[in-house]
């Protein structure tokens, strides 16, 4: 035992190496060199034990030593090569097939190393390729493939009415009630619906967004909060104490985390609430991504509001174990008969819609993902491509190599190994910095993702992303590099001995061209597909949306936060801040509206006309509802067919007035002047008549493709009860959003604690609107701009490496009188030759291709002959570009040099 030094405990020499580094290194090394190395390196680990005076130098410099060993390991495996082939028969097959294979890894990146530029071209087309696939894979998966996020989630169904145009629409609270009560399908159902809450604070108030659900609603996903309890049914009943179970993130950052939370009071609209629980981190709630709060929705039969054609609540189910989706549906479809016979005055007749929730929550995006994924895999196809262009002219200039390995003895399989290992090799580089590829992608993906995609906070670089990923650059690197193993396995070894480096034999020209097809082919297909989603979203833009959006500036203000609290104080609140509004510098005019066009907003009813009156009242038109202010429609800009327009004298007390649109003016007071007839709106037999005032332009409330809907305008002031969140319209003198501090600043002079939301600009909304659109389309784009580049280096590089191929030829052409124009020409005419057969190939394939996207075209037609002819022309163009460089050095070939070193 060594004495101790300075005091220290002493350093004990007998001390064994690193276990884990002589476990890898016993695994490494082969079995015939491993006990000789393992005991020098342990010999060498003690005598480093006893050498520093200083213990913890000493420790930490016998570690690095013996962990440096391990890294140099590889090394070793080399040493069975080294004996003579006498004792070769000792060495096993394994220790054989290790040794081949690094020495196989040594040759790869001397050989990559020596092209270091063409190498690099490789790997930065292998990258963008496998990171743009990656990144896609990332939100296809958890979209389109993975189940939701909760137990047994393939037992979940989703509620829908069914319209009498056969499309889905919320529901009525007595129709879920009855549907409830009567089921024996499901184990459990809930209700729900959107809600916003404010609560107050010493600065500025909070706004939550949430949602109103029945006490079943956690329970039908099939999860518990983190903390506390979930709702049950005594919660909901309208005469106990409120309360609210937050989400994690609203407990954590609003409530400092403070976990005695659990049964304190919040105060939300001036309500007092009790907070029973808070959500786990790891919740997603894929019906409202947003929602931060939840409470019960606390409907019962005797609310107006909770009717049969209120239908403004949604439904899910949980299905029992062993009930399958098929009998679900079947007792939905019978309990909704009984219901219609029961109700014929509250019903269509037309049944009742039960998908799965996975398949209801993705159905409106799936084309566009779909559609995406096929992109992303063409442009992958085509760097493969790319690349194994590359590879093959790089084998056609080291033929010379291949014959002399196989002269020497290097059989067919040992030279295709040598290759394949090789292209691994770059698509193992190329997955690597086509992950971080994929990082920087999967952030654009959510940043540039519409609103309504689902589960976009599931997109990210997890395990099965990872996976992909592996998967697919080893799958990459053995196809791309078959062909180029392929060919440097079948050679003439005399002849190629005997010609040298004279030329590439016609078969492997022959392989190239087909290559370079095949990319101006597939990227062709992706420059049509992002001709036509940008033609279509030029058109769609260029709709009119029924108004002017230029300088008008939208926000919506929620009467709440507990100074309002009846219906009188409501409607005050919102004339005297919209009177503070039009005072407001810069403000040409300024009105209010309980929906917003494009906004995302829907509030419908039924419409039921006294003079044309249904047998079956169920059967009366449904419409658009606006309950407005005065100078709604001279701040909008909606143009006034007939009549007048609402005034200050159209309040409460008055005549009931409304005005209707020119769609429902067309449908059911065709070649009659509407004007002064009489409509009533929701149920059939309450309500007041309203006389038709006046008849307005159609207004886009859906979508700019969606088709005029009818609507009806109503004053506010004139309205059964009172909108609590209304959208405050400005048309500005200047800038739109530039206004939105001044009008702030009015609103708060008159409450400093009423929340203010949704602050945009007209024109933002109707942009918001092609979300979806847009997303494609800039995906596409960026597709179709790598696909082009990569055809374009495609072209260029088989020219280049023909020229370079047949420089005797052309050296000979010069000799014999052949101008700089003619060799020009000559190349020119083989770059564009394999350009247009490209195009035609890839025409025939985008017309197949485009009926993918048909679903996100508008006004514009999968096979329109100007994209198709635009998007041909820009591509010749840019093979032109690639083919001069390669054309012009022909040119400059010396006969005398070409000849001499021939």
């Amino acid at each position: 035992m060594e004495r101790a030094v300075n005091g220290a405990p002493p350093v004990d020499p007998r001390s064994p190496p690193p276990r884990l580094a002589t476990w890898l290194l016993a695994r490494l090394l082969a079995p015939s060199v491993r006990d000789t190395i393992l005991g020098d390196l342990a010999e060498q680990f003690a005598h480093d034990m006893r050498l520093a005076p200083d213990q913890g130098a000493t420790v930490r410099r016998a570690w690095q030593r013996y962990w440096r060993e391990l890294l140099h390991a590889p090394r070793t495996w080399l040493l069975p090569r080294l004996r003579t082939s006498q004792d070769a028969h000792h060495i096993s097959p394994r220790d054989n097939l290790m040794t081949h294979l690094v020495a196989d890894i040594r040759f790869a990146l001397r050989t990559m190393s020596r092209r270091i530029g063409t190498t690099a071209i490789m790997i930065v087309t292998l990258a963008l390729g496998i990171g743009a696939s990656t990144a896609i894979f990332s939100a296809v998966y958890p979209i389109l493939v993975r189940t939701l996020p909760y137990p047994d989630s393939d037992r979940l169904m989703a509620l829908w009415e069914r319209e009498s145009d056969l499309t889905k629409s919320n529901i009525g609270f007595a129709t879920f009630d009855d549907i409830e009560r009567s089921t024996r399908s499901f184990a459990a159902m809930a209700a729900m619906s959107s809600w916003s809450a404010t609560m107050t604070t010493e600065r500025e108030p909070i706004q939550f967004t949430g949602q109103l659900v029945t006490p079943a609603f956690f329970s039908v996903l099939g999860v518990k909060p983190a903390m506390g309890r979930d709702f049950v049914a005594a919660d909901n009943a309208r005469d106990v104490t409120r309360v609210i179970i937050l989400s994690h993130a609203v407990w954590r950052d609003v409530f400092q985390g403070d976990r005695s939370i659990i049964e304190k009071s919040v105060t939300l609209d001036g309500t007092m609430f009790r907070v029973i629980g808070v959500m786990p981190e790891t919740f997603e709630n894929v019906l409202s991504p947003s929602a931060q709060v939840w409470s019960p929705l606390r409907y019962n039969l005797t609310l107006p509001w909770a009717c049969r054609t209120c239908r403004h609540i949604r439904a899910i189910a949980r299905r029992r174990a062993g009930v399958s989706a098929e009998q679900a549906s079947a007792e939905i479809d019978l309990i909704a008969g009984n219901l219609f016979r029961d109700h014929p005055s509250d019903y269509s007749g037309t049944g009742m819609l039960a998908p799965s929730l996975a398949r209801d929550l993705t159905d409106g995006v799936r084309p566009a993902l779909l559609a995406v994924l096929g992109a992303v895999l063409l442009v992958l196809l085509v760097a493969s491509l790319n690349v194994s262009n590359l590879l093959l002219a790089r084998g056609a200039s080291r033929r010379g190599e291949f014959a002399i390995r196989s002269a020497l003895g290097a059989g067919s399989g040992r030279l295709v190994r040598q290759l394949l290992t090789e292209s691994l090799l770059l698509a193992v580089f190329g997955g690597v910095l086509g992950l971080a590829v994929a990082a920087v992608g999967v952030r654009a993906l959510v940043a540039l993702g519409p609103p309504e995609l689902p589960r976009l906070s599931a997109i990210g670089i997890n395990g099965s992303v990872l996976l992909f990923s592996l998967v697919l650059t080893t799958v990459i690197g053995s196809l791309f590099g078959l062909v180029p193993a392929w060919k440097g396995s079948r050679l003439d070894v005399q002849r190629e001995l005997r010609d040298g480096s004279r030329g590439v034999v016609g078969s492997a020209r022959v392989t190239r061209t087909a290559i370079v097809v095949s990319e101006v082919a597939l990227a062709l297909v992706l420059l049509v597909g992002s001709g036509l989603l940008l033609r279509s979203m030029r058109q769609l833009l260029a709709v009119s949306p029924g108004f002017e959006p230029a300088g008008l500036l939208t926000m919506q203000v929620q009467a709440g936060a507990g100074r309002i609290s009846n219906d009188t104080i409501v409607r005050e609140f919102f004339t005297s801040t919209l009177d503070a509004v039009r005072r407001a510098p810069g403000v040409a005019a300024a009105a209010y509206t309980s929906q917003f066009p494009l906004s995302g907003d829907f509030d419908g009813y039924g419409v039921h006309i006294q003079s044309r009156p249904n047998v079956n009242p169920s059967n009366d038109p449904g419409l658009f509802r606006y309950a407005v202010s005065d100078q709604y429609f001279e701040t909008m800009r909606i143009p006034l067919s007939r009549g007048r327009t609402f005034t200050a004298r159209d309040i409460a007390g008055q005549p009931a007035v409304a005005i209707i649109n020119a769609s429902f003016a067309r449908k059911h007071f065709e070649g009659v002047n509407p004007i002064g007839e009489r409509v009533r709106v929701g149920a059939h037999d309450t309500g007041p008549w309203r006389e038709i005032v006046g008849v307005v332009g159609d207004v886009k409330q859906v979508s700019l493709e969606a088709t005029e809907s009818d609507a009806i305008y109503v004053p506010e002031a004139q309205w059964d009860s009172p909108d609590y969140a209304m959208t405050v319209v400005v048309r500005a003198q200047g800038s739109a959003i530039a206004m939105a501090p001044a009008v702030r600043a009015a609103i708060w002079t008159f409450d400093k604690n009423q929340p203010i939301s949704r602050v945009a600009t007209a024109a933002h909304l109707i942009a918001g609107t092609a979300a979806e659109r847009r997303f494609v389309l800039v995906l596409f784009e960026a597709f179709a701009a790598v696909a082009l580049v990569l055809a374009a280096a495609g072209i260029y590089g088989v020219l280049l490496g023909s020229v370079t191929e047949r420089t005797r030829e052309f050296g000979i052409r010069a000799a014999f009188g052949a101008t700089r124009g003619s060799l020009v020409r000559m190349v020119l005419r083989q770059g564009m030759a394999m350009t247009m057969v490209g195009l035609a190939v890839g025409a025939a394939l985008a017309v197949f291709a485009s009926r993918t996207i048909t679903g996100m075209l508008y006004g514009v037609s999968g096979v329109d002959p100007a994209t198709y002819l635009s998007v041909m022309a820009a591509l010749l163009f840019v093979a032109l570009i690639a083919c001069l460089v390669p054309a012009t050095r022909a040119a400059r070939v010396d006969p005398a040099i070409a000849l001499r070193h021939d």
